[in-house]
């Protein structure tokens, strides 16, 4: 098993660690891909040296690179700036420029579920050379990533996380059957959600294939408060006002992945024809990955539950 240590700047620990949010955008403003852990696995905060010290942590969901706009969108606060002109003025301080018109792209590092420590709790980060300026990766298979996983994992909160750890040392089999049972409890936030979702449909509306972004919508086919997840098969890009009439139940989506335009949005409004061109017609995009495809269990549900037809 691997984590990985990054390092923060203390403003950005002292913000979040604040205001405990369920998710946080750990990024980095050169955009380069960041590949060093899969989903699920542990991504750790280390401050700025000289305070060399492991603060919190996180799990990881997903890396993407954003334009800051929507990267501001998604997660707000949670990029640890209090407004989107602090997010700029804290990208152009580590980039040396910044452009508004949003032309390059900010790395998104996704972290689900994240931790904070109190000063007394904080971890010597070990094996740590002043010479590493982004992160590092620890193996649970040494002795110094054993140890460093213990740490860690006691200092979590016993209220909010699953208590992993019992009296006896670390073995690769136990804590990696352990780790894979638990890696697949964490939930997603509503950034993490629109990111996702976004990504699975190429940054493309699924029914008309249109790609200017700052018009495309995550839609949730089940909503979030009607106990529908945070899951990228429960969710569909859409152009915004085609997610306004799909929640509005004047449009849906059937099970065989086909537009549906309720004949109740020309009787209450008296028009649509800019709609009804759709009706019938098989999506224009959908995920790559079977497991990201549209729930038809959830299709059904808005099928029967919301659509007007």
């Amino acid at each position: 098993m691997i984590m990985y240590v990054g390092v923060t700047d203390e403003n950005w620990y002292q913000q979040l660690s604040a205001q405990k949010p369920d998710e946080v955008n750990f990024w980095n403003p050169s955009g380069r891909p960041f590949k060093a852990i899969q989903e699920g696995e542990l991504f750790l905060f280390k401050l700025h040296a000289p305070r060399n010290y492991i603060v919190g942590g996180g799990y990881f969901v997903r890396f993407s690179a954003l334009p800051p706009f929507l990267a501001w969108q998604a997660f707000g606060e949670k990029n640890g700036t209090k407004t989107y002109a602090e997010f700029c003025q804290r990208l152009e301080k580590y980039r040396g420029r910044y452009s508004i018109d949003g032309a390059y792209q900010v790395g998104c590092s996704i972290l689900t579920e994240p931790f904070w420590y109190e000063e007394n709790d904080w971890i010597p980060v070990p094996e740590w050379s002043n010479s590493i300026v982004s992160g590092k990766r620890y193996y649970t298979e040494s002795e110094i990533g054993a140890k460093l996983y213990r740490d860690v994992m006691e200092r979590i909160p016993r209220s909010k996380h699953v208590n992993m750890m019992n009296d006896s040392v670390l073995s690769e089999s136990t804590d990696s059957q352990r780790y894979a049972e638990y890696s697949t409890k964490h939930r997603l936030g509503q950034g993490a959600f629109r990111i996702l979702v976004t990504d699975a449909y190429q940054r493309r509306c699924a029914i008309t294939g249109e790609k200017t972004l700052p018009v495309l919508e995550a839609a949730h086919i089940k909503p979030y408060g009607q106990d529908g997840p945070h899951s990228i098969s429960n969710g569909i890009l859409l152009k915004s006002d085609f997610h306004t009439l799909f929640d509005d139940g004047y449009l849906t989506i059937t099970t065989d992945y086909k537009t549906e335009v309720s004949q109740r949005l020309h009787n209450d409004y008296g028009n649509g024809k800019d709609y009804y061109r759709y009706h019938g017609q098989p999506l224009l995009i959908l995920p790559g990955r079977e497991n990201q495809m549209p729930s038809r269990e959830y299709l059904e549900w808005h099928n029967e539950n919301v659509y007007l037809g």
